[in-house]
């Protein structure tokens, strides 16, 4: 309840001035590097005395038990009291790897194939555990649980550490397409690509929402209005 008061009355003071304050988020960090930064520092830009705090967590964060004002996650399903707002179109996930690895290696031919090889795994925050990777194809979708030497909680260094040969990474194909094209990293199994829903930010319903809030809800939407 206490929460409650101070957003309205950060809201009611902020009504008469231009927006103002401080906003924070939390995102992936995928999230913010190609849906939200892109955008965000434009309307930073038009308003100066608006603060922008970006977190990056993998985790499936409680937006008003850590005091953020908005949240980021894969696809619009939220808690009944939250609102989602879509700031990103849907995106593929590859697996790839670079050719110091494959060199004498046979390629895989399914994704239960990836289990004989070295692939770079993500730790998630929840239960730590290790992600799994996704797949589909022609409606079929299936699982792996791949093993390596290398474990991270970070997309960027999945991508350097596929960079460096450590084995393949599963990561978000706009990230991994500068060096496909640059024939840093070679793709795989992409008949079994997953296409992900996009990035949708997610706030408390309330009565009154912060300009700042707003501002930058309206900077992020997708597509923009």
């Amino acid at each position: 309840m206490l929460s409650e008061l101070d957003a309205e009355l950060a809201a009611l003071r902020s009504l008469s001035n231009k927006p103002a304050g401080t906003v924070r988020i939390t995102a992936h960090d995928h999230a913010i590097a190609s849906a939200i930064w892109p955008r965000l520092q434009q309307m930073l830009k038009k308003y100066p005395d608006i603060i922008a705090e970006l977190s990056v967590d993998y985790g499936l964060t409680d937006i008003v038990a850590q005091q953020f004002d908005a949240g980021v996650r894969v696809g619009n399903i939220v808690d009944k009291d939250m609102i989602a707002v879509r700031i990103g179109p849907d995106f593929k996930m590859a697996v790839v790897g670079a050719p110091a690895y494959l060199e004498g290696k046979t390629l895989p031919e399914t994704p239960a194939d990836l289990t004989a090889h070295s692939c770079i795994n993500l730790r998630l925050p929840t239960h730590g555990g290790l992600y799994a990777w996704d797949f589909e194809n022609q409606g079929k979708s299936l699982t792996v649980r791949v093993t390596g030497q290398a474990v991270f909680n970070n997309t960027g260094l999945m991508l350097q550490g596929a960079l460096d040969g450590l084995g393949f990474a599963y990561i978000p194909l706009d990230l991994a397409q500068p060096h496909i094209n640059s024939g840093q990293l070679i793709p795989v199994l992409d008949a079994w690509w997953p296409l992900f829903p996009g990035y949708h930010l997610y706030y408390a319903s309330r009565r009154q929402m912060a300009p700042a809030l707003s501002h930058i809800i309206n900077a992020l939407r997708y597509p923009a209005l």
